[in-house]
């Protein structure tokens, strides 16, 4: 049976979406509504600050969203042996922008392991169901030192 670093009574979507707050995914408005071992879903209200100068949707909003859920998965999925992780790899592919609405994203682990997790996240527009974008990353597991 495995230990985790985090406790059941701290993986819940409030707890996750409280963590956020005063950092990147808070400032972006992201909602964690999903907040499970083994799949994290969340989302974030399109305004104005999420759009790059050219007008539309910025990749790094999209990136922030998908990023920060399959970190959250990450953590959630830390052996009580390990400190915690950090992101070694991620690769995002676009199909799709919005200007309003809402961005919706589910991550689920492809990989779990003592020394690497690896999450896939899919992006999509929580109002028309058209796929935005998938996403990838690598989680390097980080030991307690002594």
């Amino acid at each position: 049976m495995t230990s985790y670093l985090l406790p059941d009574d701290q993986v819940s979507a409030a707890a996750f979406t409280q963590r956020g707050e005063g950092t990147l995914p808070g400032h972006l408005g992201l909602v964690v509504t999903v907040m499970e071992r083994g799949r994290v879903e969340g989302h974030f209200d399109i305004v104005p600050t999420h759009h790059a100068p050219n007008g539309f949707l910025h990749a790094g909003s999209v990136v922030t969203l998908a990023d920060s859920l399959c970190g959250y998965g990450t953590l959630a999925n830390v052996s009580d042996t390990a400190s915690g992780f950090t992101t070694i790899e991620l690769k995002s592919n676009f199909f799709a922008t919005a200007l309003t609405g809402r961005v919706h994203a589910r991550a689920t682990p492809v990989h779990l392991g003592g020394a690497t997790q690896a999450w896939d996240c899919e992006v999509t527009h929580a109002d028309t169901g058209k796929r935005m974008a998938l996403f990838r990353c690598t989680q390097m597991v980080l030991r307690k030192k002594g």
